[in-house]
C-alpha cells in the first residue's frame, strides 16, 4: 500500500510539472528540511542551496501565517489549507497536509506578457 501512495505522490508531482507557468516544488518535512525539490528545464535557478534558503523562509513565514489567523479568527474560520505569495519574480504557494509541506514556484499570472522597464 506505502509503494502505491509512493507512486501517485511520483505522478503528481510528473503533472505538476506539465502545467504551464512552472517553475520549482519543494516538498518539507515537518521540520522544514528539504526532501524533493526539482524545477522546469527553462527555470535553472532553483540550486539545493536555494531550495534550503526558501524551505527556512517558507517555514517560518507559513508558520506565522497560521499562528496569526488562529489568533484573529474563531475557531471555525480559522483553518488555512494554502498560503499564497506573489513576488516580482514569481508566485509562490504552499500548502501543509500532515507533517509535510509542498511550495510550489510559478510564473505569475498577473505578470505575464508585462514588459519589465516599459513604461505606459
Amino acid at each position: 500500500m506505502a509503494h502505491s501512495q509512493v507512486n501517485e505522490i511520483d505522478e503528481l508531482l510528473k503533472d505538476l510539472k506539465k502545467v504551464p507557468g512552472f517553475k520549482a516544488y519543494l516538498v518539507l518535512n515537518s521540520d522544514g528540511i528539504v526532501i524533493r525539490w526539482d524545477q522546469a528545464a527553462g527555470h535553472p535557478t532553483m540550486t539545493y542551496q536555494s531550495a534550503v534558503q526558501h524551505a527556512h523562509h517558507i517555514t517560518e513565514l507559513y508558520n506565522k501565517g497560521v499562528s496569526s489567523i488562529e489568533e484573529l479568527f474563531d475557531a471555525q474560520d480559522r483553518h488555512v489549507e494554502n498560503v499564497r505569495v506573489r513576488t516580482n519574480q514569481y508566485e509562490m504557494i504552499v500548502s501543509s497536509v500532515g507533517s509535510y509541506t509542498l511550495a510550489v514556484f510559478q510564473d505569475d499570472p498577473t505578470n505575464v506578457g508585462v514588459i519589465v522597464g516599459a513604461s505606459d
